[in-house]
C-alpha cells in the first residue's frame, strides 16, 4: 500500500510538473500555441476564408477597382453632315472609350438622353464645321458631360478633349503635307512610362489589394479571438491559471502571423496565375515587411478584443479602423492630392507604409535601403500596438 502511494505521488508530484512547466515564462507558450492551432483547425469556415478570400478578391477587385473609364455613351448632334464631321465621329468611336448611342437633330433631344441616363456625353458639331476648318483653320464644337458621376464625367470629357486635339493635329499634318510653302517648327513627343509601360491600372491596384486582404485577415481574426473566448467563458478559465499575460498575448499573435504568411503566399500564386505578374524586386523583402505589418495589425486586433465585450463590438470597432486606414493609405487616390490635414492623418495609417513599400518592391524593384523609413514606421506601429495589447489584457490571476 505504501509502495502504491509512493508511485502515485511520483506521478502527480506538482513540484516536478512546475519544474518542467514555467507558467510565468515561455514554458506555457507551447501548450497555449497547441490550443490555438487546434481551435483554428477545428474551425472549417476559417480555413475556407483563408483559402478562398484571396482567390475571389484578387480575381474580382482588380477588375472592379479601375479608374480607366470605357464605354461612355455618346450622343451626337451633327449639324454639318460633311466628310470631315463624319471622319471626326468615326475617330471618336474607334478610340474604344465611347459608344455611339444616338444621333440627334437638336440639342434638346440629346439633352433628354442624358436626363434619361441613355447618354453620358453630348458632342454637338456646328454647321460649316468643315468650311471653317478649310478657310480659317479652326472650328468649335460643343461638349456636354453628365457630371452626376463626377469621375466618369471628368474623365469622359477629358478623353474626348484629347481625341479632339489629336484630330486637330492630324488635319494640320495633312494640310502641312499638301502645302509645301508653309513650314512651321515641329517636335515629336515620345512618352516613356517607367515600371508600368502600358499604364495598366490593375497592376497598380493589385499590390494594394494584397495588403488590404492581409490587413483584414490579420486584424479581424485576432480581434474576434479573445472576444469569442469571453462569450464562451473559456477566458475565465485561462485567467485563473498562473500563466502570465505575455505568453497569452504571444500565443494569440503567432498563429495569425503564420496565417498571414499563408494568405500572402496564396495571393502571390493567384496574381501570378491570373495576371502573370511577379515581383520585380523579389519576395524576401516583401515577407520581411509583411512580418512586421502582420504583427502590427494583429496587435491592433488584440487591443480591440481586450476592450470589446461582444463579437459585434469587436467587428464594428475593427471595421472603423480598417476603413479609415484604407482611405488614408493611398489605395485609390494619391495621398498628395488630398488636403494637408488629411495627409497628416495618413501618417497614422500603417496600411499606407505597407502599400507604398509593396508597390515599390513589386513594380520598381526597390531594395530595403530605399524603404527603410517605411520599415521603421511599421516597426513603431508593431511595438506600440503589441505593447498596448499586453498591458491592456486584464488578467485576474
Amino acid at each position: 500500500m505504501n509502495k502504491r502511494n509512493k508511485n502515485i505521488k511520483d506521478i502527480v508530484n506538482p513540484n516536478q510538473l512546475l519544474s518542467r512547466f514555467n507558467p510565468r515564462g515561455f514554458g506555457a507558450l507551447k501548450f497555449l500555441l497547441e490550443k490555438e492551432f487546434k481551435q483554428i483547425l477545428r474551425n472549417k469556415f476559417l480555413i475556407r476564408v483563408i483559402i478562398f478570400l484571396p482567390l475571389i478578391a484578387l480575381s474580382l477587385l482588380p477588375m472592379v477597382a479601375n479608374f480607366e473609364i470605357k464605354n461612355n455613351n455618346l450622343a451626337v448632334i451633327d449639324n454639318d453632315h460633311s466628310p470631315s464631321s463624319s471622319l471626326f465621329i468615326r475617330k471618336i468611336v474607334s478610340s474604344g472609350h465611347f459608344h455611339l448611342v444616338s444621333v440627334r437633330q437638336n440639342y434638346n433631344d440629346a439633352l433628354n438622353d442624358i436626363e434619361q441616363d441613355r447618354a453620358d456625353v453630348i458632342l454637338e458639331i456646328p454647321a460649316f464645321f468643315e468650311k471653317d476648318l478649310m478657310t480659317t483653320y479652326s472650328a468649335q464644337v460643343n461638349v456636354t458631360a453628365n457630371a452626376v458621376n463626377a469621375v466618369k464625367g471628368a474623365l469622359g470629357s477629358g478623353y474626348l478633349m484629347q481625341i479632339i486635339h489629336n484630330f486637330s493635329n492630324d488635319l494640320r499634318s495633312r494640310f502641312m503635307a499638301g502645302n509645301s510653302k508653309i513650314q512651321t517648327p515641329a517636335f515629336e513627343i515620345v512618352p516613356r512610362y517607367d515600371f508600368n509601360p502600358y499604364l495598366e491600372y490593375k497592376f497598380s491596384m493589385i499590390p494594394a489589394i494584397i495588403m488590404m486582404i492581409l490587413g483584414m485577415i490579420s486584424g479581424f481574426l485576432p480581434a474576434l479571438n479573445i472576444v469569442g473566448e469571453k462569450e464562451k467563458g473559456t477566458i475565465e478559465q485561462m485567467n485563473v491559471t498562473p500563466v502570465g499575460r505575455f505568453p497569452v498575448i504571444l500565443s494569440k499573435l503567432i498563429p495569425y502571423w503564420i496565417i498571414g504568411f499563408i494568405v500572402l503566399t496564396i495571393c502571390f500564386i493567384v496574381v501570378w496565375i491570373i495576371y502573370d505578374m511577379v515581383s520585380v524586386g523579389g519576395y524576401l523583402e516583401i515577407y520581411l515587411f509583411a512580418t512586421v505589418f502582420v504583427l502590427a495589425f494583429s496587435g491592433l486586433g488584440l487591443i480591440i478584443s481586450n476592450y470589446a465585450n461582444t463579437i459585434q463590438q469587436a467587428m464594428y470597432l475593427m471595421f472603423f479602423f480598417v476603413i479609415n486606414f484604407i482611405f488614408l493609405s493611398g489605395l485609390y487616390t494619391p495621398i498628395s492630392s488630398t488636403p494637408e490635414w488629411v495627409q497628416t492623418m495618413s501618417l497614422f495609417s500603417p496600411l499606407r507604409y505597407m502599400i507604398e513599400a509593396l508597390r515599390s518592391i513589386y513594380l520598381k524593384g526597390s531594395h530595403f535601403g530605399d524603404l527603410w523609413t517605411k520599415f521603421a514606421a511599421l516597426v513603431g506601429f508593431a511595438v506600440f500596438f503589441n505593447l498596448w495589447a499586453i498591458l491592456s489584457y486584464r488578467k485576474k490571476a
